[in-house]
């Protein structure tokens, strides 16, 4: 094959790719035009669009400050979790030789690390001691309180059940406590928790969505014989959707903004009370909040969010405008 064959071929093939160059670019630049174009008219009206990112922001901060509350929540749990601890109140009958063989016995068996022995007297003088009823506890006739044997199990042992089971069937105990059943219940109510932050949370996402929907549709009213002229000189669908898709990105950016905005103030409000609160129970729990990363995520959900929105109205309204 000569050379002049060989000249069309690559002159074509430079042709091509000049020609998707241009086409990239000028994507690109319509991308830089809209963005920029949609962040302004966004600015245009500071009132109605700090107003549209407030509410955005309510409805976004409502599941995030539920979210904060929860994880806060749970750190505070872990602090008290502990080994399963079977509290054992003896029957009133039972004499303090008896009691201490019982612990003796319970001692050497395999599944348990430790009991403790707790006579009345003991328990008497320490609740005394706590609750500032020492003077009406002075006029008793007798001790109302019972011996206690304090059992903690192995920890990781899998017989916690069976021994609450077997303990309770005993004639010298009158009553068996779990103590950590109450720290279970604890967990459970936070699962529920979870579960209707989830639900709330996504009722008001959806809410998020069709506030943004309805204000892009407004957008596009407004431009209505704007997007005619441009599909009469040969615009595509895609070129019309572009600037409001930003405007979609701008509004939602601004409501996650808030959002994040509103959580870091509502724990800043909170915070003094809580770590006062913490140091009278000799705690040094603090509120944990959203964090750098937790903002980040609010903000882009909050434009993704956006995006959604926007698409949703172009994509209904859009087709409607057609070019007489």
């Amino acid at each position: 094959m000569s050379a002049a064959e060989n000249k069309p071929r690559r002159d074509g093939a430079s042709a091509r790719r000049t020609r998707l160059r241009h086409l990239l670019q000028g994507w690109l630049a319509h991308h830089r035009l809209s963005a920029a174009d949609s962040l302004a008219r966004v600015l245009d009206h500071p009132f109605s669009s700090a107003l549209t990112w407030l509410v955005l922001g309510i409805a976004l901060a409502l599941p995030a400050a539920l979210t904060v509350a929860l994880d806060n929540a749970r750190a505070l749990s872990d602090r008290w979790d502990s080994p399963a601890q079977l509290s054992l109140f003896l029957s009133g009958s039972v004499s303090a030789d008896e009691a201490q063989a019982l612990q003796a016995a319970l001692q050497q068996r395999e599944d348990i690390e430790q009991v403790v022995f707790v006579s009345r007297d003991a328990a008497l003088a320490e609740f005394s001691a706590l609750s500032g009823f020492a003077d009406v506890l002075d006029t008793l006739e007798r001790n109302p309180l019972p011996d206690v044997l304090l059992v903690t199990p192995l920890p990781g042992s899998d017989a916690v059940t069976a021994l609450y089971a077997e303990l309770k069937g005993d004639p010298r105990i009158a009553e068996v406590v779990l103590d950590m059943a109450w720290l279970e219940r604890l967990n459970t109510l936070m699962q529920l928790s979870r579960r209707v932050v989830l639900a709330l949370g996504s009722v008001l996402v959806a809410g998020v969505v069709l506030i943004l929907g309805n204000t892009i549709r407004l957008a596009i009213e407004s431009r209505r014989e704007e997007i005619v002229v441009i599909k009469l000189v040969g615009g595509s669908n895609a070129f019309v959707r572009r600037p409001f898709l930003y405007t979609g990105l701008w509004y939602g950016v601004g409501g996650g903004a808030f959002a994040a905005l509103l959580v870091a103030a509502a724990l800043w409000f909170l915070g003094g009370p809580v770590t006062r609160l913490a140091e009278l129970y000799q705690s040094n729990f603090r509120l944990g909040g959203l964090g750098i990363m937790g903002s980040l995520n609010l903000v882009l959900i909050g434009g993704l969010l956006g995006l959604a929105g926007a698409w949703l109205a172009v994509a209904r309204h859009l087709r409607l405008i057609a070019p007489r």
